[in-house]
């Protein structure tokens, strides 16, 4: 855990959007669209124009109706989302997320990336906008490792293929690396594999398409499984741990 250091100019002003990043709301990109849409109030006038200085000290800053809190230390969390918790920080629905289970933590956290419901496997979790972004945005180029089994034995000519790049309906898909790592298979039955990939995007079902268009369809008797960096320690399903700072989250 690290304390954020408010950089102010020469009258102790701040952009807006960067004190909204720094306080946890979402990354600044996310704090931009809040303002533009009108969610964001300072000292009761609602403030629109990008660039607009506050005194972080002084304001008193609402966003979509919520006071902002005063800025806290950022905290980076790893967290091993189990297969039905959702991946955001609140349902409508009801159903079990993100946020319930780090309720007891004090900061305002939001996730980084997200996994499919049915999916278990590691997120981060943070109060930093601005290092959020960075992990999450496919041009910082972060890799992430996912791992699932698929059906049917996978052959060397598949692997190159992926790693030549897939063209998907919503644009292609660049594969930094992939390998086989376990596999069961019979004479009599197609069996299954399991396939390491590593890649920089998080699209919706990026993993399960891709493995879709070269022809095997993810089995859905074991999830996948997204990490920052590789050699992970196995842990129990909903356990989170401080990753200590941003250092130790950044791209290897």
């Amino acid at each position: 855990m690290s304390g954020p250091e408010i950089p102010t100019d020469d009258e102790g002003l701040v952009r807006l959007q960067k004190l909204l990043a720094m306080s946890g709301v979402a990354s600044r990109r996310k704090c931009e669209e809040l303002m533009l849409a009108g969610e964001v109030e300072v000292d009761g006038e609602v403030v629109t124009r990008l660039g607009t200085k506050v005194d972080p000290t002084r304001a008193v800053i609402r966003v979509e109706g919520r006071r902002l809190p005063p800025v806290s230390p950022h905290v980076y969390l790893v967290l091993n989302k189990p297969r039905g918790v959702v991946s955001t920080m609140s349902d409508p629905e009801g159903r079990r997320c993100l946020g319930d289970v780090v309720a007891d933590r004090p900061e305002r956290l939001f996730h980084v990336g997200r996994l499919d419901t049915d999916t278990s496997g590691l997120l981060l979790l943070t109060n930093d906008g601005d290092f959020a972004q960075r992990m999450a945005h496919p041009s910082y180029e972060v890799d992430k490792t996912y791992v699932a089994e698929v059906e049917g034995e996978v052959f060397p000519r598949t692997l190159k293929q992926l790693k030549e790049g897939v063209e998907l309906d919503d644009g292609p898909v660049a594969v930094s690396s992939v390998k086989v790592v376990a596999g069961r298979h019979g004479r009599n039955q197609p069996g299954r594999s399991v396939v390491e990939l590593v890649i920089h995007e998080g699209r919706n079902r990026i993993v399960r398409r891709l493995l879709a268009h070269v022809g095997h369809r993810r089995s859905s008797r074991r999830t996948c499984v997204t990490t920052c960096s590789s050699g992970s320690p196995r842990w129990s399903p909903t356990s989170w741990r401080p990753t200590g700072s941003r250092s130790t989250t950044s791209s290897r």
